[in-house]
């Protein structure tokens, strides 16, 4: 697309600190500012160029702006340019008048408004575009008026040889003139063209569309654009475009109607192959976003298999290396069960999906009281609630009658609600639990009515004559609800919430562990027991709602948690081939803390373990350590965050601090990054504690032969 050539503007004044003022404001135009600092400069500039406008200054030495703008109007090029006066004196009515008299179009105040004299050049600026171009379009015209009166003589001839149909018809419908193209298109002759209409040749499956479409036109007026089918007496299909104007005389008065028949076959099979390659595009991407994240999916499940591997392969080749106290092997027992509940939860929600999916989770059907399966999972997360100050607060209706599902699938609705509550809410908060009464239509009931009433046996309206309206309602429900006041939902992703392979933060940064498994699991029991989920948010740091129904019978008819052991591990080795060397290690996890802090220090290091970036870099500058370990995936900031603030430091403050690189991450891209990062070693978890060791030694060429003893 050609650019329009930018306009001229004249910019007249003796001081330039107000020309560059002025050239400040008016640069977004985008047009063509020309300085001039005195009137004979100016006069010299308007003898190569034409203005749009012509911004002057009143008071100049020698020439002022009065007496340049009458050398301006003298001459015949710059005779209607428009000047606006620039002045920082008040405007009398006499310099007013005098200003007025020489042709200006404005006054302008100084210090001048940069809205308003933006305005003011624009209007001058778009005039002398406009000007120009009727100018232009004139001289097109008397061009093209030329051209008309040359080629009329050569109409019929190119008329005849037009790859497009022409056709004309008078107001009555009567077709007075076709070309042959037409007549090839319509499949007639000349003379059964001037007899029958386009409209004889169009596909008897288009012909009731086209028919409608041309009398809307006919009695409208406007112009006229469709595509249809066209059919010859010999049985050929053709796309063809159909166009026509209405022909009005130069008194504006209809005397028919001028169209064009385009044969459009081609770019229609050229439009269903595009658009067969568009749905094949559509289908590959769909495929390779589904991929990627699996991909994601895997990766995070990488990570959470072999984080708890760490802790417990880790203390379980202690404990048979060698002897610890009580209290150390108590402590190492527990984080080894602890991990291992973990990591079976997490296989337990992978096989739940793959059964899923191959629809074959199955349900051993009963009556089942909702009460005895809520206590039970209240009491197996209480101890988590409790480990993070988390208040429990339940409102169960023990009047409710029995739902027909599986007892332990029904509790493990329940456990997976709350605990994802608990996880997904910050130290202090709270999270309500609820059981109530709901009365409602069924689902197929609801399909044929325009609106529903819902009511919750807690709060019905006073108003209401509650058992004549319940007695409206066919269905009644077991409503369960848990709300907590932890991180919420975003609004893009409260769609997603329930669905498999979906995380709203899969990053090595992500603040909550667990493969995002357990929501999509929740939905499709509710959905066997004939319940219904729905999950609400305001937002994000606004809590979250997830409530869960299930039909009741009409006749009305321990899972144990255990707490972290914070309790510090004392067992000094046989043996100290690493003794005096100091290591700071940097994991979130308190287990891996707490092993790779026992390992080290069995060895005679003398280590320091903290459980984020910024605790380490304040580590690294009070102890200056000789080796720092540290984990990739943590919350808030990662292990890539700490290694490039780490290696930003000069040399003596502890930047050159050799480094080795933990994690649960294990594709070759995550070794490469880490190494790039500025780690010196990369080992994937879980950690062999022997294989670290040596890499430490290797690391820091320590003349040392070191076996896990």
């Amino acid at each position: 697309m050609q650019m329009e050539p930018k306009v001229n503007i004249l910019l007249v004044d003796d001081k330039l600190e107000n020309l560059l003022a002025l050239e400040a404001i008016l640069e977004k135009l985008g047009e063509n500012l020309v300085r001039a600092t005195s009137g004979e400069e100016a006069l010299r500039c308007l003898l190569h160029q034409d203005f749009a406008v012509i911004l002057l200054d009143v008071q100049m030495p020698g020439m002022d702006g009065f007496e340049t703008a009458t050398l301006i109007r003298n001459r015949g090029r710059s005779r209607h340019t428009p000047i606006i006066f620039l002045t920082a004196f008040s405007t009398s009515d006499q310099m007013l008048f005098k200003g007025y008299a020489l042709g200006a179009v404005d006054y302008l105040l100084k210090p001048i408004d940069p809205n308003i004299l933006t305005s003011k050049v624009t209007v001058f600026v778009e005039l002398f575009k406009k000007t120009e171009a009727v100018k232009r379009q004139a001289a097109q015209l008397v061009a093209v008026n030329a051209e008309l009166r040359q080629s009329e003589e050569r109409f019929r001839s190119l008329s005849t040889c037009s790859p497009v149909g022409i056709f004309e018809i008078d107001t009555e419908g009567r077709c007075r003139y076709t070309n042959p193209r037409y007549q090839t298109i319509c499949g007639m002759k000349a003379a059964e063209s001037l007899e029958n209409r386009w409209l004889e040749s169009v596909h008897p499956e288009d012909k009731e569309r086209a028919v409608t479409s041309w009398s809307i036109y006919i009695n409208q007026g406007r112009d006229y654009s469709q595509e249809f089918r066209f059919q010859t007496a010999h049985g050929n299909v053709r796309w063809v475009q159909v166009r026509s104007s209405p022909m009005l005389s130069g008194q504006g008065e209809l005397l028919g109607y001028v169209g064009t028949l385009e044969d459009i076959t081609e770019r229609k099979q050229a439009e269903e192959v595009r658009a067969q390659v568009i749905r094949e595009q559509t289908a590959r991407q769909e495929a390779e976003a589904a991929n990627r994240m699996k991909d994601e999916f895997l990766a995070v499940l990488s990570h959470e298999l072999r984080t708890p591997l760490t802790s417990m392969l880790g203390w379980s080749k202690i404990l048979r290396s060698k002897k610890l106290d009580d209290k150390a092997t108590s402590r190492a027992l527990e984080a080894i069960e602890r991990n291992a509940t973990s990591q079976m939860q997490l296989i337990e929600d992978i096989l739940d999906v793959s059964r899923i999916i191959r629809g074959q989770l199955r349900l051993n059907i009963c009556a089942v009281n909702l009460i005895s399966v809520m206590e039970a999972a209240l009491e197996a997360v209480r101890p988590l609630a409790e480990a993070k100050e988390i208040q429990l607060q339940t409102a169960l209706d023990t009047s409710i009658g029995s739902v027909y599902g599986d007892s332990a699938r029904l509790q493990q609705v329940v456990w997976n609600l709350l605990t994802n509550a608990i996880k997904f809410t910050p130290k202090g908060g709270r999270v309500e639990v609820s059981l109530s009464t709901y009365f409602g239509f069924s689902i197929e009931d609801l399909g044929t009515k325009s609106e529903s009433k819902n009511f919750n046996s807690s709060n019905i309206d006073e108003n209401i004559n509650p058992e004549s309206e319940i007695a409206n309602l066919k269905f009644q429900y077991a409503q369960i609800q848990v709300i907590d006041t932890g991180i919420g939902i975003s609004a893009e992703f409260l769609p997603k919430v329930f669905e498999r392979f979906r995380q709203a933060d899969s990053t090595t940064t992500r603040s909550h562990n667990g493969l995002g498994l357990g929501l999509a699991i929740v939905r499709h029991l509710v959905e066997l027991h004939k319940g219904t989920i729905c999950a609400e948010s305001p937002g994000t740091e606004q809590g979250a709602t997830f409530t869960v129904r299930l039909p009741l019978l009409q006749d009305n008819i321990n899972n144990i948690a255990t707490t972290e052991v914070t309790a510090e591990i004392s067992s000094p080795g046989v043996s100290t081939p690493l003794a005096g060397l100091k290591v700071l290690v940097v994991d979130d996890e308190a287990d891996t803390r707490n092993f790779l802090s026992f390992m080290f220090e069995d060895y005679g290091a003398v280590t320091t373990a903290v459980a984020s970036v910024d605790e380490a870099l304040a580590v690294v500058e009070q102890a200056k350590p000789d080796i720092l370990i540290s984990d990739i995936g943590m919350s808030e900031q990662d292990g890539y965050t700490l290694i490039r603030k780490l290696r930003s430091l000069e040399p003596e403050k502890g930047g050159g601090i050799p480094a080795i690189a933990l994690t649960a991450y294990t594709r070759e891209e995550d070794r490469l990054q880490a190494l790039a990062a500025g780690f010196q070693q990369y080992l994937s978890k879980p950690i062999d504690p022997t294989k670290l060791i040596g890499v430490v030694v290797n690391i820091l060429k320590l003349p040392l032969e070191v076996s896990l003893r």
